[in-house]
């Protein structure tokens, strides 16, 4: 008899060692959601969890190669991008989600604009918000956090007009989140070209290794499972808080979210 199908999310991303962050993250967070990820390596990382030291690209041809070769079988319902190491790899991601999206206009495609670690370390080969560009014109949610917010929309008030920036083209959807300010509650705010929807949560102790990937994995897993964006926005952020309360040490500094459960947010 056979099995149902599973929905994919197709995912490019970098490879942290530490896994704390990058591909393991989105794996993690993916299967917990009840969705699979289907990864392309886009960078090897030089990393601990708390510094990266280095990044190596993935060769662009291999990235498409590995993809190509992924949807020619797998039926693909979301994507999550996260690092693509240079413009080069970018470029071509952008034009590769561009021929799916021609095929199926409705295609989630979220991307978390990652332009650095947490503590700041580069994590692109060269200019990272330039290197973005592409990939800002084929996402439909953008998560930034609040510094990533402020390089992608420079000279721009934080909140709506930074949100009004980077929804163009096919984008619907930001999510701004707020783990980098220090009031005690982190706001996270959604802005669509319907309006915005604010949520609060209890700041946590500590530092976190790879919150931002959990989230947009999460998000992306949610929209392949075909929920609405309102209801895969709030399942995401409970299960990223859930993570977060129950992190664990690996060693001195950040902290590991706990993302392996059994579907508890279905």
């Amino acid at each position: 008899m056979s099995q149902p199908l599973r929905p994919c999310v197709l995912v490019f991303a970098g490879h942290d060692p530490s896994g704390g962050a990058g591909i393991q993250a989105d794996i993690e967070s993916i299967a917990a959601q009840g969705a699979h990820a289907l990864t392309v390596i886009t960078a090897l990382t030089v990393q601990d969890n708390d510094r990266v030291y280095a990044v190596h690209a993935v060769a662009t041809p291999i990235i498409l190669q590995q993809a190509r070769a992924l949807v020619a079988k797998i039926p693909v319902a979301a994507i999550k991008i996260g690092i693509v190491a240079h413009a080069e790899n970018a470029l071509a991601i952008a034009g590769f989600i561009q021929e799916l999206q021609s095929m199926q206009p409705d295609l989630a495609v979220v991307l978390d604009p990652v332009l650095g670690s947490g503590r700041g370390d580069a994590l692109a080969l060269d200019d990272a918000v330039a290197a973005l560009q592409p990939l800002l014109k084929v996402a439909t949610l953008i998560t930034p956090n609040l510094p990533e917010a402020r390089r992608l929309c420079p000279d721009l008030p934080e909140g709506a007009q930074q949100a009004q920036h980077l929804l163009q083209h096919r984008c619907q959807d930001v999510l701004i989140k707020g783990g980098h300010a220090s009031d005690a509650q982190v706001r996270n705010s959604w802005f669509s070209r319907q309006g915005q929807l604010d949520w609060q949560w209890p700041r946590l102790p500590g530092e976190f290794h790879g919150s931002g990937c959990t989230l947009a994995a999460s998000v992306a897993a949610q929209l392949a499972m075909g929920r609405n964006m309102r209801d895969s926005l709030q399942i995401a952020q409970d299960f990223t808080q859930s993570s977060l309360q129950q992190a664990f040490a690996i060693a001195d500094g950040q902290l590991i979210p706990q993302r392996q459960r059994n579907y508890p947010f279905e």
